[in-house]
């Protein structure tokens, strides 16, 4: 049955500002929706409240409602589209859902005649509510595991009673864990089971027998109206039962299942999504396994969405879920569709993978002082990357090089721990580190049965792991001289990286690169093709990998180079890596807009990226997809097998401004801002150079290398001071300290966790108002996009304030001067493109705290609210395409737009949530009003000394 011709139009609804548990994920999925259905001809409106996204995008739909997220604001839309026919909910994560599930309670869907696809509600309320969902399981005969519901402290006692510890407690209609907990003793279990029902929107939790130590795997699904079912992808979770998926190491394809209990799971989750509700789409769903040779399955949850594991399944298979999940929608049955990657084969097919995938999510613990660091049933990580390889190995090492945490990979970096009790404590209580510490384990000489004794990590792994430990010694006895090729080769293989390699020798990282490539042992590059390369691929999707060589009968050697250079002028872009507190979503919007601006000057694009959430990563969003580490290594061999034209960083965050140094000493050129301008702006005494020469005021600073000195400096610079490191982003490590004993408390802590860093401590603004201005500069020209007043007083960092466009308190001579300080900074600091300043303002005068020659959090906004694609302008200035004279700027914007921050501590109880120079905000959401009576302003400006921490 092809398409339902009576959906012509087609509202979606987003997940707004991204917390902890809801990622930017559900905006790929949104954004692939909204291409998906448009594809069909079928007008597409879409609310999201999310600034930052591609998503809301006036390119992505035909109408972009950037709206708070609630029955309000639908049935504001619904007036004015009453053409609206349908609404597809499943692709805005929980928030999407359950708004859906709201509208549907208050009948707004059949006031306006609006039906569901995608989805049912029966599907939902099932799959949701533990209770119902536990019944279902019984009636279709799949195990679960002996659970009770509690609506009630009462009955969660008496629950508690009878099955004994330790237990789960899982609230009802909750996302990312938010209120779940493992209760290991009877102490806990009181308050646990408080939070729990408190977590609950409808005050009730599943209280069920722990399955410690069991193996927990995921499968995709998708399901059209025919019935048709196909699975997509398995995942393997490194990390037993116990943390959360979305704090897992996962692996995909599944590595250490039977096949026949393969079969087993693929028939129990087909069965579970035909069980809940006749729909056509995405499921996801999670299984048990008991990690003996019975290998039994117990049932643990099914989503009838997509979700955060249908993002890494997609980039893992190349199968674009969310795009066919959206056409399945629509009527459309899988063998009608095309398959994306091949464009010569059906839908109607379930992905071959011959290499490994391999996804660790990232923390930012160092933002939420005294939080658990403990893994477990809350998910508390911010992003995640992705590595693929040909083997486990190579995946692993990839995955790890990818998280900018300043490893080179696993071992062979000197910063392993090396005391005993500590490797058991971090192995006995899962944290952010446990990926490295079982390697640490192994190098002290742990057994192998020992570390599975603790961790109930699959042997499998465990065998993986020392197989790399054993290669690191071999390697050790040779030196770069006498290394033969086999083992370099092999080490390569395994994704050890050359910095480890010359660790593990002694040498330099460039004489290890030399010694490789004078053996020809280099990068190929594979593509991901969806089906083992049995069918031919039409879509540009890289991996890296290194192989033997193959020798024909003629005797000539060669290795297989998927990746074809064409002689197109080519520009490379590189991403933002994993999404992190201070480097968000924000920065993938200005890639993908630099990917698309490039591409209308006639470029080939190139992008480099390795975080599977984003739209950067989608396979065809730039001719040439790389799915690599950000990581000088991987860049390098990129540029050198690509020949780019130049690399556009400044669109991709810190990540990518920190290479910029490798690659204007390698000679490669940086298109836009030149290297040395941008070391200049992060190089506090030389800015400063700068400012004073421009007769522009800035706080009185200093720089300090210890604690000795920074004593010294605070005589001369009046209390209170700011302190913070150099070359860090979302205000990392930075505090106002008000004495001499906290200064030096900060400096020895900052100079323990940073060693070798630069410290500035500059004077402290007291009471001053913060602003800050985004621009466009050719070199001559500048163009001011946007200025914007901070709500809160100077002193909380820019992306946890409040920020209102355009400013509401800044007189006409405070405006010039902002206006006067930041053209002159931009020219002298000769920017092409981007650039961000950030202001104090205090007795009418403007001080310079900092400027940022790069896209900054806030051009998505600006872009947003006024309605101009800035980034696409940026971009071809950079390219040398056009000047800022060329382009008609025209803002459009009624009253103010207000920039929310929206902060995640629910997942943290018991930590400070007072704010300060260190960001600590996830995400965000934009808020219009007509005027500055507006309740929701007043109220903002009421509260905004209520945070402020020193």
């Amino acid at each position: 049955m092809p398409k339902d011709t009576s959906i012509k139009s087609v509202l979606i609804i987003g997940s707004g500002p991204i917390i902890i548990g809801q990622a930017c994920e559900f905006d790929y999925a949104g954004s692939q929706a909204a291409r998906s259905l448009k594809e069909e001809g079928i007008e597409v409106i879409l609310i999201n409240s999310n600034p930052a996204t591609i998503m809301t995008d006036p390119s992505m739909a035909d109408h972009v409602y950037l709206k708070p997220l609630n029955t309000k604001s639908i049935i504001e839309i619904l007036k004015a589209h009453p053409n609206i026919d349908a609404v597809l909910p499943t692709m805005g994560g929980q928030t999407a859902l359950n708004l859906c599930l709201e509208a549907e309670e208050k009948g707004i869907w059949e006031d306006f005649n609006v039906r569901l696809i995608g989805v049912d509600i029966n599907a939902i309320n099932i799959t949701e509510d533990r209770e119902q969902f536990k019944q279902l399981l019984e009636k279709i005969e799949i195990p679960a595991a002996p659970a009770k519901i509690a609506n009630s402290f009462l009955k969660g006692k008496e629950i508690a009673q009878e099955f004994g510890f330790p237990l789960v407690i899982r609230p009802s209609f909750t996302l990312g864990g938010t209120g779940a907990a493992f209760v290991y003793k009877e102490e806990e279990f009181d308050e646990l089971l408080t939070r729990g029902l408190e977590a609950s929107p409808i005050h009730e939790v599943l209280i069920d027998k722990a399955l410690f130590g069991w193996k927990e795997y995921e499968l995709e699904l998708l399901r059209d109206k025919n019935d048709n079912v196909v699975i997509i992808c398995s995942i393997e979770n490194m990390d037993p039962m116990g943390i959360h998926t979305g704090d897992s190491i996962t692996v995909a394809p599944a590595m250490t299942l039977s096949d026949s209990t393969y079969q087993r799971m693929r028939d129990m989750a087909i069965k579970m999504m035909r069980s809940i509700g006749n729909f056509a789409g995405g499921c996801n769903v999670q299984f048990a396994v008991s990690p003996d040779e019975k290998e039994d399955i117990v049932a643990i949850e099914i989503n009838p969405r997509v979700s955060r594991s249908s993002a890494l399944a997609s980039k893992a298979t190349g199968y674009p879920i969310a795009k066919i999940a959206s056409k399945l929608a629509l009527g459309y049955h899988l063998d009608e569709l095309m398959n994306q990657i091949t464009k010569s084969t059906s839908a109607y097919f379930e992905p071959t993978l011959d290499y490994v995938i391999v996804k660790i999510p990232r923390w930012n613990f160092d933002k939420f002082d005294g939080a658990d660091r403990r893994l477990g049933l809350q998910m508390k990580s911010v992003g995640e990357v992705m590595g693929i390889g040909r083997s486990f190995q190579e995946a692993l090492h990839k995955a790890t090089q990818s998280l900018e945490i300043k490893r080179n990979g696993l071992g062979a970096d000197g910063k392993g721990y090396t005391n005993y009790e500590q490797i058991i404590e971090k192995l006995t209580n899962a944290s952010w580190d446990r990926v490295f510490v079982i390697y640490d384990a192994i190098q002290m000489g742990i057994p192998l049965s020992r570390i599975n004794e603790i961790t109930n990590i699959d042997m499998w792994f465990l065998k993986q792991y020392e197989e790399l430990y054993i290669l690191e010694n071999e390697i050790s006895t040779y030196t770069i001289d006498t290394l033969p090729k086999e083992l370099l080769l092999e080490a390569k293989q395994k994704g050890f990286a050359d910095r480890q390699i010359a660790h593990m020798m002694g040498c330099l990282e460039s004489e290890v690169y030399k010694k490789r490539d004078e053996m020809g042992v280099n990068r190929v590059y594979k593509l991901v093709d969806t089906c083992a390369a049995e069918f031919k691929a039409k879509t540009p999707y890289y991996y890296s990998t290194f192989e033997a060589e193959i020798e024909k009968a003629d005797g000539t050697r060669y290795v297989d180079n998927e990746s074809a250079v064409t002689d197109k002028k080519k520009v490379i872009v590189l991403g933002s890596g994993p999404n992190r507190i201070g480097q968000g979503i924000e920065f993938d919007y200005s890639c993908v807009h630099g990917v698309l601006a490039a591409s209308e000057c006639g470029y080939e694009t190139i992008m480099i990226n390795c975080n599977p959430e984003t739209v950067s990563t989608d396979f065809d969003t730039a001719d040439k997809l790389y799915f690599e580490p950000v990581f000088w290594e991987h860049i390098y061999d990129i540029i050198r097998h690509e020949k780019p034209e130049g690399v556009i960083v400044q669109l991709g965050g810190q990540t990518a401004l920190k290479l910029a140094e490798k690659l204007d000493r390698y000679g490669i050129k940086i298109l836009g801002t030149s290297y040395e301008a941008l070391d200049l702006a992060e190089d506090r005494g030389r800015f400063s150079e700068l400012l004073s020469d421009l007769k522009i005021p800035f706080p009185k600073f200093g720089v300090a290398e210890s604690a000795e000195e920074a004593s010294k400096l605070a005589d001369t610079l009046d209390f209170p001071l700011l302190v913070r490191p150099s070359y860090v982003l979302g205000g990392q490590g930075m505090k106002i300290v008000i004495n001499k004993k906290e200064l030096e408390e900060h400096v020895i802590d900052l100079l323990k966790s940073i060693p070798g860093n630069k410290l500035l401590l500059d004077h402290y603004l007291d009471g001053a108002i913060e602003a800050e201005a985004d621009a466009i500069c050719d070199g001559e020209d500048v163009y001011i996009i946007g200025i914007m007043e901070h709500i809160e007083p100077c002193g909380v960092h820019s992306g946890d304030s409040n920020a209102t466009l355009p400013p509401f308190n800044l007189g006409e001579f405070v405006m010039q001067q902002i206006k006067d300080h930041t053209k002159k900074i931009a020219v002298a600091l000769k920017t092409v493109g981007l650039i961000n300043i950030q202001f104090a303002i205090k007795d009418d005068t403007v001080y310079i705290i900092e400027a940022n020659p790069r896209a900054s959090r806030t051009v998505p906004f600006i872009a947003k609210a006024y309605g101009e694609p800035y980034v696409n302008y940026a971009t071809k200035v950079m390219l040398g395409e056009k000047k800022v004279k060329d382009f008609t700027f025209n803002p459009q914007l009624n009253g103010y737009a207000i920039k929310q921050p929206v902060f995640s501590f629910n997942k943290f109880p018991g930590v400070n949530k007072k704010l300060g120079p260190e960001m600590k905000s996830t995400g965000e959401s934009i808020l219009f009003i007509e005027d500055l009576k507006d309740d929701q302003f007043y109220e903002l400006y009421s509260r905004r000394k209520m945070y402020l921490s020193r």
